[in-house]
């Protein structure tokens, strides 16, 4: 087996027994499983270890985030944080032009 490149692009999932289950089952080998209590400590550590370009994230974690590790999310490019909704649970919808606006930093709106 090939080694992997340090410098090569890594994504991590960080979520709920059921969402670690789905990326797993669909290839992914970096996947964090996390509980309430460990979520925001879990988070860091990934953030911080400079490994991963991307961090998909489930939407239960935002919320046990602070305030500075939810504004590092919301403006980061590397690593760039997705939240996605868990199964069955509730979750926000971030707007396209939200969306872009956050990560290239322009507006799809019309202007005005």
């Amino acid at each position: 087996m090939p080694e992997v490149d340090s410098s090569e692009p890594r994504t991590v999932v960080l979520g709920e027994r059921e969402l670690a289950i789905g990326f797993r089952l669909i290839g992914l080998s970096d996947v964090v499983e996390v509980t309430p209590e460990t979520a925001a400590s879990e988070y860091q550590k990934v953030v911080s270890s400079g490994r991963y370009n991307l961090v998909i994230a489930s939407q239960s974690i935002k919320g046990r985030l602070s305030e500075s590790q939810r504004h590092l999310a919301d403006s980061s490019l590397k690593p760039l944080v997705v939240f996605v909704p868990t199964p069955g649970g509730e979750y926000e919808v971030e707007s396209l032009d939200a969306l872009a606006k956050r990560i290239l930093g322009v507006s799809l709106g019309a202007a005005g």
